[in-house]
């Protein structure tokens, strides 16, 4: 087989040949319909006809994966770092309103993903359809654009989230012992645990981290209890006008509406990264329904207890420039508002420490799915050191990735040393990243949906070698004429999303509030496109057919 063929071919969209059953590569064996192995075959088989080889053990089903795309999003505990931030420069109200234009927009978003997650479920996700559903001048082209937009913000947002685990840690000691000083290189440490943690728990077995999935999913919601009754009950509240109705334009800009809208992405942030599910695919039983499910119910869950939060989080701020102060010293105003509702600290600390449990789950669920976007772009020949990266361990896990992942956290966790507004200014590719996968992947989907590119469902079709070459959608679809209508709509919204991203809270930043996501973003983009004329375009073409 020509890995480098230069046609369409080498793209994973073609159906499985039975010839290749005569190669000893047959779609069905004896052994994949014992011990109840059923869906795991069919699911085999899907990945056959896309052109890979399974060699990941499926052992996700709907609940562990929706405990992985809920402690990802972490979206009643992201909330309460977010949220801040935006009541400063728009108010109480700009927060509300952000929160449920968020809450909408990616609900749309997650929607079309999710029928292309029912139509391809691989680790590959976003840069997979794109290569699907580019013009073949492109495919591999737009295909390794996306791909490293999607393995850079993985890899953002694992950093990140071990960011976040010891900044919340260095808080709760302040916070216990105000003489205490957080000092950069106790933040580095911590940060190195928590990825040492994170690697240990991922190279354990695919049984046990979805067991582990499992039981964040309780932690996340009994947790979201924890805190909010407590915080809900022992503060004083204020009126509903001041919640709903108040806006700012603390940042200087010529109409409230601006003010408003650079504000939106920041709290919208707290819904992103639910498509982690997606880059598990390969290990999820009956991927292309229970993916889709996964996505969707963790969108209206952690919307839910997000709002939730977001409400009482507001009606409960008494003290707003104790809070805004405590951002210098403890990191997170939530900490003063903890301690300022229950007038306890030992009770703010407790509170606190779900929040920094389930911020340690986290790190772990984003390691599981950064290392597997990583370990797929690899496969097909897209990063350095490719032939190491797709090694499995013996428990078939993809322990080379993961290591990767954390080397990569270690490195540029020493930023600290220097400057966290750098390491700011580094991470703020994130959002832009990642969106930018969104909107090519469901730019994509809406055109080939209004020109009829897509075939009806057929079951069975993974079996079938004569739809060779054509696009079916899978078992789990939106019927018409809503699916066009949500897909255009999401397009739309990761449109408004990545324009805004980029602007700054205050209308004249200093260089340490100035958003460096465009310069960042920018500067990967001209990165890869140059990177790819020069060098990439030889040897990268598109998700190599295994199969």
């Amino acid at each position: 087989m020509d890995l480098t063929a230069n046609s369409k071919d080498s793209i994973e969209l073609r159906v499985a040949s039975r010839n290749t059953q005569n190669n000893g590569d047959t779609l069905f064996s004896v052994s994949d319909f014992s011990g109840g192995n059923y869906h795991s075959s069919r699911d085999d088989t899907t990945l056959r006809r896309l052109g890979k080889r399974p060699l990941l053990n499926r052992s996700f089903g709907f609940m562990s994966s929706l405990g992985l795309s809920c402690s990802v999003l972490l979206s009643w505990e992201g909330i309460l770092v977010t949220s801040v931030p935006t009541f400063l420069s728009g108010g109480s109200g700009g927060v509300v309103w952000a929160f449920l234009i968020g809450w909408v927009g990616i609900t749309s978003v997650y929607a079309s993903v999710a029928e292309l997650a029912s139509v391809a479920p691989t680790a590959g996700g976003q840069y997979h359809w794109v290569a699907m559903m580019a013009p073949d001048s492109c495919a591999n082209f737009l295909s390794y654009l996306t791909a490293w937009m999607t393995t850079l913000a993985w890899q953002a947002i694992a950093i990140t989230t071990s960011y976040s685990v010891a900044t919340i840690i260095q808080g709760i000691v302040v916070l216990a012992e105000p003489s205490y000083v957080a000092i950069p290189w106790h933040t580095v440490l911590i940060m190195w645990a928590a990825a040492v943690f994170s690697v240990l728990v991922n190279s354990t077995t695919g049984r046990v981290l979805a067991k582990f999935e499992g039981l964040v999913l309780i932690l996340h919601l009994t947790g979201f209890f924890g805190v909010l009754v407590p915080l809900v009950y022992f503060a004083p509240h204020n009126t509903p006008a001041d919640v709903f109705t108040t806006f700012t334009n603390n940042g200087g800009w010529s109409t409230q509406g601006l003010a408003f809208l650079v504000g939106v992405p920041t709290v919208a942030s707290t819904m992103t990264g639910a498509d982690c599910a997606v880059h598990m695919s390969e290990e999820v039983r009956s991927a292309n329904v229970v993916v889709p499910q996964a996505l969707l119910y963790t969108i209206f869950i952690n919307g839910a207890l997000g709002f939730a939060m977001v409400i009482a989080l507001l009606f409960c701020i008494s003290d707003v420039p104790a809070a805004v102060a405590a951002a210098d010293t403890m990191f997170y105003p939530f900490l003063q508002i903890f301690e300022s509702a229950v007038k306890s600290t030992p009770g703010a600390c407790i509170m606190a420490g779900v929040v920094l449990v389930l911020a340690v789950a986290s790190c772990i669920s984003t390691y599981a799915s950064a290392s597997r976007m990583m370990w797929s772009f690899a496969r097909d020949k897209g990063l350095p050191f490719d032939k190491h990266l797709v090694k499995l361990n013996q428990n078939t896990l993809p322990v080379y990735a993961i290591m990767s992942t954390m080397g990569t956290t270690v490195l540029v966790s020493l930023i600290v040393l220097g400057s966290s507004v750098v390491l700011s200014a580094l991470l703020s590719l994130l959002l832009a990243a990642i969106y930018s996968s969104y909107l090519l992947a469901c730019g994509l989907l809406l055109y080939h949906r209004v020109t009829g590119g897509f075939h009806p469902y057929v079951p069975g079709i993974d079996e079938d070698p004569i739809h060779s070459g054509r696009l079916y959608w899978g078992p789990w679809k939106l019927p018409e004429p809503f699916g066009t209508i949500n897909n255009a709509f999401a397009c739309v919204y990761t449109a408004f999303i990545l324009f805004w991203s980029f602007w700054p809270q205050d209308n004249h930043p200093s260089p340490a509030d100035l958003n460096w996501s465009v310069v960042v973003y920018g500067s990967v983009l001209v990165f890869s496109i140059v990177w790819y004329v020069v060098r990439a375009r030889h040897y990268f073409k598109g998700p190599i057919k295994e199969v």
